[in-house]
């Protein structure tokens, strides 16, 4: 349970700027008990048909801790419904209440993080209030839910439990108490940032936004996934990279058999360690950093293995030191050498988007997906103009309102650099 705050000494009082914040420290109906039966998923999915107006949700993952990114507690509120906390673990399929809540708009916050995991147990959203997003089209310096709920309500929520393992079962009272309040307020929230988005005239933009998180695809599966260990860059040879790329399989093996996250298996920096001594034997590997411990001599001889096979490679079965070609741009930082004129167009157009950012007070990450206007800079339309511009955003996924706004200004600004 959240204690009180000490009162403040004179010398701590806030100034007379500063708001008050109140703490949010429990449920206002108390906390539910957990939907773990398909006789109480019914109640809840009934409960929920019944109420009104938007449903707040959130999700809970055991990122850290777990192999993938598996949802491990799913929360919701409706008015006339109260606060549901529902157990996946316990009823995969939740369809029941994706059916419910037909029609439904749903308030999450950092909805992309929540709805994929949410779709693998059946749960479909017909509409979406993201309020990170919207605290982001609102210019908000701070945009994590604690930081939104004190600046749009003045409730302190407390974010002590975010990172626990939420596979644990039974679930503390703690920590329910902690997934409760985080649908507490939402729709709250939602109706406060709407009214702003309204007044600002972003609220056709939000709405575009939440559309393109709700119907985006799954992501591809990454290629050469090994090659994202931490440490890879430093490393300079083929056959360190053959081991990187062997020590990486088996620990995702491992990992995804014993349901636990690769790192805690074998952390990235030992894989990197590995690669730079290329054991030949247990006792070798047992002498590099990151492999001592209770567990290490246990696991060893996997881990070996794998640097065998690695050092067993004839040279034209390492992998290259660069990955795999692909159509994106190289580094802007390779540019100015590689392509002087994509240089001069890329300062231009970030120029361009950087004022717009000022203007509208909203980041520019969100007031245009980087790596679009990075493609868009290197490999310009043969003819630019506002609807080249346009047509080549959008089909990076660019939304209507972006290129509305952007399109003219970024095709000029490419002409004015192709004549500088």
């Amino acid at each position: 349970m959240n204690e009180p705050a000490p009162a403040a000494s004179a010398a701590e009082e806030p100034s007379a700027d500063e708001p008050i914040i109140t703490p949010l420290t429990e449920p206002a109906d108390g906390i539910p008990a957990v939907v773990d039966t398909p006789e109480a998923l019914a109640r809840t999915a009934a409960a929920l048909a019944a109420g009104i107006g938007p449903v707040a949700v959130d999700a809970e993952r055991a990122s850290g801790y777990r192999y993938g990114q598996q949802t491990y507690l799913v929360q919701l509120r409706r008015e006339g419904a109260g606060t549901a906390l529902v157990d996946p673990a316990a009823l995969p399929d939740l369809s029941s209440l994706s059916e419910a809540l037909d029609g439904v708009e749903w308030v999450l916050h950092a909805a992309s993080q929540d709805l994929p995991g949410l779709a693998e147990q059946g749960m479909h959203a017909s509409a979406v209030f993201d309020t990170e997003l919207a605290a982001r089209l609102l210019g908000m310096e701070r945009v994590g839910l604690a930081a939104v709920v004190a600046d749009t309500l003045g409730l302190g929520l407390a974010k002590e439990h975010s990172a626990v393992d939420w596979s644990t079962r039974p679930l503390p009272e703690d920590w329910l108490r902690y997934a409760a309040l985080d649908v507490e307020v939402l729709v709250e929230v939602r109706d406060i940032l709407a009214e702003r988005l309204e007044r600002d005239g972003k609220a056709e933009w939000a709405r575009q936004e939440f559309e393109a998180v709700r119907l985006a695809p799954p992501a591809p599966p990454r290629v050469d996934p090994w090659r994202r260990v931490s440490g890879v860059h430093t490393l300079r040879r083929p056959r360190q990279l053959a081991i990187v790329r062997e020590l990486w399989a088996a620990r995702d093996e491992n990992a995804r058999k014993r349901d636990t996250a690769p790192g805690r298996i074998l952390p990235d920096r030992s894989i990197v360690a590995a690669a730079v001594a290329a054991p030949r034997s247990v006792p070798a590997l047992l002498a590099v950093p990151g492999f001592t411990g209770r567990y290490a001599s246990r696991r060893a001889p996997l881990w070996q293995a794998a640097i065998d096979r690695a050092m067993a490679l004839p040279d034209d079965e390492l992998p290259p030191m660069r990955g795999p070609r692909t159509d994106a741009p190289p580094p802007p930082r390779a540019w100015p050498d590689r392509e002087p004129a994509a240089a001069a167009r890329l300062d231009a157009a970030k120029a361009v988007v950087e004022s717009f950012s000022k203007k509208y007070n909203v980041p520019v990450e969100n007031l245009l997906q980087p790596d679009a206007l990075r493609r868009l800079c290197w490999t310009p339309p043969s003819k630019v103009t506002a609807g080249s511009v346009t047509e080549q955003l959008a089909a990076r996924g660019a939304r209507q309102w972006q290129t509305d706004l952007l399109a003219d200004a970024l095709a000029t600004a490419l002409t004015s650099a192709a004549k500088a």
